[in-house]
């Protein structure tokens, strides 16, 4: 049997991403399709590095071609990516990707969270920087081992000075952390704040990212709304724990992003600190700040809900080490982290398809 290129396609259109809701040929993620007798080979190039569906998809397309094309059919499938954005994102071109990473209040582990995100994401092959913008207590410096780095810079050909970012663990980092003494306060009033926080912006050499992960300070304040509304920004990421106090503060954070005046999607809610697990009871959970608050969160918000991250010693000591744990090759906590990252780089996808208005010219 002549296997020819109309028939794999037309097999091919039997498969839909499902988030996207259309057949993978009509989002063009079908590339360099190759037929040599009965061996098919193609690219199967999708929305994000880090999308959870990658295996799926593929067997789906394997698949799809022996039901519909041939059963003696040898098919070999590699997989690419190439990272959606807003339609709207002419400020600060080479990123696709602005994602923020908010609470309503301090303590509830959103550095962590922030850091260890953009580790996964990063380990999933996607080219992610991180910006700590939390101006009056950054943790970035310290979470990755980098309590005493100072960036340097570069003059461009127009005579501007960029900031170069740091690099580690694949990451492009910046803190204001870097540029002030880590002993010492910094008493700036919101204008001075916000002006700084915009040069890790825009006076900054980012290169070409998929995602751009921001720390944000806790609560709702001046530097919030100088991002909201001074960049072009693909979703929030919001961060709580399970105790009533956290939840009525997060409350407020959630809903500012729903705000007219800002209205940013919400990709999710990861509620940190679920539950406790002793070392020597790797089995035994303990809800020792409450059950499924952040779950309820997200359903009364009607946002996803992206996962729980339990209270376990090595986050810390990974945090005060410089090594987060989405670092660890193997491991329950790495492996939730990925999740996590996964499921924020799909909800990423989906709104960016919402916001072009039409899923066949994504970019």
């Amino acid at each position: 049997m002549i296997i020819t290129q109309e028939q794999v396609l037309a097999a091919l259109r039997n498969v839909e991403d499902p988030d996207l809701k259309k057949d993978l040929v009509t989002l063009n993620m079908i590339k360099e399709l190759k037929i040599e007798d009965n061996q098919v080979s193609f690219t199967l190039e999708l929305t994000t590095p880090a999308c959870p569906m990658k295996d799926m998809l593929k067997n789906a397309c394997v698949n799809a071609i022996k039901h519909f094309v041939s059963q003696d059919a040898e098919v070999g499938i590699d997989i690419s990516s190439r990272v959606t954005k807003p339609m709207d994102s002419s400020q600060l071109n080479a990123i696709r990707n602005i994602i923020l990473v908010s609470s309503g209040k301090g303590g509830v582990g959103k550095s962590t969270v922030a850091s260890n995100l953009a580790v996964a994401l990063g380990a999933g092959g996607a080219k992610v920087g991180l910006i700590d913008a939390d101006i009056y207590g950054p943790s970035v410096p310290t979470m990755f081992g980098l309590v005493d780095a100072k960036p340097s810079a570069r003059e461009t050909e127009g005579g501007k000075t960029l900031i170069l970012p740091i690099e580690k663990y694949g990451i492009k980092l910046l803190s204001l952390g870097f540029f002030a003494d880590p002993d010492q306060p910094v008493p700036w009033r919101g204008p001075m704040a916000s002006n700084a926080v915009k040069q890790l912006f825009n006076d900054a050499d980012w290169g070409e990212l998929d995602y751009l992960i921001v720390d944000l300070p806790p609560g709702t304040g001046d530097i919030h709304i100088t991002i909201t509304q001074g960049f072009p920004i693909a979703g929030a990421v919001i961060v709580t724990t399970p105790q009533q106090v956290a939840l009525a503060d997060t409350r407020k954070g959630l809903a500012m992003f729903k705000m007219p005046s800002i209205n940013i999607p919400v990709l999710g809610v990861i509620e940190n600190m679920a539950y406790f697990t002793p070392e020597e009871l790797p089995d035994n959970k303990y809800y020792i700040f409450g059950r499924d608050g952040g779950k309820e969160l997200a359903k009364s918000f009607d946002v996803p809900f992206l996962g729980e991250i339990p209270l376990v010693q090595s986050i810390t000591e990974g945090g005060d080490s410089g090594v987060p744990v989405a670092m660890e090759s193997a491991g329950t906590l790495a492996a939730s982290f990925a999740t996590i990252a996964g499921k924020v780089a799909q909800q990423v996808a989906i709104n960016n398809a919402q916001r072009a208005g039409s899923l066949s010219s994504i970019d």
